[in-house]
């Protein structure tokens, strides 16, 4: 009998806590499969007071006998990858057995990363705003895939043709780095580290499509684990202020070579109020530097700070109008709700239903960026809660307030919520309906 396969996307600006939810499923899944991003991606995991954090490698590698899937749609930095997987061997656990690259990932490779920061500060010094890219080369890279000329794993294999696309890319890359007063780089030591890691990536290439259809139709469960937010979809989030790939549901298929048909349940994570990390408008922002106030709260007892940036997140109220948004767009079966112990002895809660724009009244978010920027958040208030959420395990354990603040934003996004997020452990989370057996 097939397996059943589940989704997990981010429903807001990304950091909605992914990670730890697909590690804590990871016990129904025998495969966790990245479809999209790179290394820009942050997923901290905390098991048993230890804390991990990921960035390129899928979550399920914590969890002991997990195969681990890189899709086509992931763009890989050869040097970073390596780097990772070092790191998670220095703990003592088994990643390169179970660990399988598709062949077909494009690559990322030092001319992407230095273009990334030219253009970044290029962009901040003449005053049109930064974008708040990771600078890790991600978004060049994603744009040599779709000229088609970009390096992939599979070319590592062949020294030779390597060696001429690669001299090809550098000096295209040179001239554009010249023009915003960059310095050239040199291809031969990319070459000489490029084959350096050939030798040790090589062992982990693999038709990943094809394995994951061997896989599902043996019987195994599968997880496709997306990395951003769907507000930082290229083409679904708030333009151009997003990532270069498509964070959605329904890139699972596309990013990681499955039919569409194999994607049984979407599970949507989102964070019991809204954080944003970079640029871009965000209607329901809060002041995070004021002591004493919400946004304070929100980003203190929260700790929110960019696992790969290290950046001070943005905080404000959870956004229900930006959510249904959300949900439309993956088709969302069930919500997690993250953090929910962060709001823990706030007098009030706001949420917002909706937005003033001019003399509009929006019920779900707009799609231009400068109409986002100028709506005007319209808020319901609910009371909040004294008592601690911190690490319940149990829906009849938590105070009423909560329940009906998850209620009611339930009720406003159309969509149940099966999961709730009680702390930062493997084991503190709240179980309502498990999308392996919804």
């Amino acid at each position: 009998m097939p397996g059943r396969n589940v989704v997990v996307v981010g429903t807001q600006w990304g950091d909605e806590g992914k990670g730890k939810i697909v590690d804590w499923m990871t016990d129904h899944a025998q495969g966790v499969v990245r479809f999209q991003g790179g290394h820009n991606a942050g997923h901290t995991l905390v098991i048993a007071g230890r804390k991990t954090a990921l960035q390129l490698i899928p979550s399920g590698v914590m969890r002991e006998g997990v195969a681990c899937y890189i899709g086509n749609g992931v763009v890989v930095d050869p040097a970073h990858m390596l780097g990772e997987i070092g790191r998670i061997e220095a703990l003592a656990i088994d990643v390169r057995s179970r660990l399988f690259l598709s062949e077909a990932c494009p690559l990322i490779l030092p001319f992407h990363v230095e273009l990334d920061r030219v253009r970044e500060g290029r962009r901040e010094s003449s005053g049109s705003g930064k974008i708040g890219t990771t600078g890790k080369g991600i978004g060049p890279a994603y744009e040599d895939k779709v000229a088609r000329r970009a390096l992939r794993v599979q070319d590592l294999k062949h020294p030779a043709r390597f060696e001429a696309k690669l001299r090809e890319l550098v000096e295209l890359h040179n001239t554009e780095l010249a023009y915003l007063g960059g310095a050239a780089l040199d291809w031969q030591p990319m070459l000489a580290e490029a084959m350096q890691a050939a030798e040790q990536l090589r062992p982990l290439m693999a038709d990943v499509g094809y394995r994951l259809h061997q896989a599902h139709a043996a019987g195994q469960n599968l997880l496709f684990e997306g990395a951003q937010g769907t507000l930082l979809d290229i083409d679904h989030g708030t333009y151009p202020y997003v990532t270069s790939s498509n964070c959605v549901a329904g890139n699972a298929a596309a990013g990681s070579g499955v039919g569409p048909g194999m994607l049984h349940y979407v599970l949507g994570i989102t964070k019991a109020y809204t954080t944003r990390v970079g640029g871009g408008p965000f209607p329901t922002e809060l002041d995070i530097d004021t002591a004493g106030g919400v946004g304070h709260h929100l980003s203190t007892v929260g700790q929110e700070r960019g696992t790969v940036t290290g950046r001070a997140r943005r905080c404000g109220w959870l956004d229900a109008a930006a959510l249904k948004r959300s949900i439309i767009i993956n088709g969302v079966s069930g919500l997690c709700i993250t953090k929910l112990d962060v709001l823990d002895g706030l007098p009030e809660i706001n949420i917002c239903t909706g937005y003033q724009l001019g003399d509009r009244v929006l019920d779900v978010l707009p799609m231009d960026a400068d109409e986002i920027a100028a709506c005007v958040p319209i808020y319901e208030t609910l009371p909040g809660w004294s008592d601690t959420t911190a690490g319940l395990t149990n829906w009849e354990q938590l105070p009423a307030k909560a329940k009906r603040y998850l209620e009611r934003m339930q009720a406003l996004i159309g969509a149940p919520i099966d999961m709730v997020s009680t702390g930062p452990d493997r084991v503190h989370t709240i179980l309502l309906r498990h999308p392996f057996r919804a």
